[in-house]
């Protein structure tokens, strides 16, 4: 059944939506892996800052 409509004329479109749904989530998970590395700095600074402003 994939097969033949991988081959067929009429799905021509469903290898290019998977490819470009594929492409989309590769963007998206690069995207919030290094927003996400990138935020845990932040708020490991603010964090050291609250507690050297809260300790004696």
């Amino acid at each position: 059944m994939f097969t033949r409509l991988w081959l067929d004329d009429a799905g021509q479109d469903v290898p290019e939506y998977a490819l470009m749904i594929a492409l989309i989530l590769v963007l998206t998970l690069s995207v919030i892996s290094a927003i996400g590395s990138d935020s845990n700095a932040v708020f490991a600074k603010v964090k050291n800052a609250m507690e050297a402003a809260v300790a004696p």
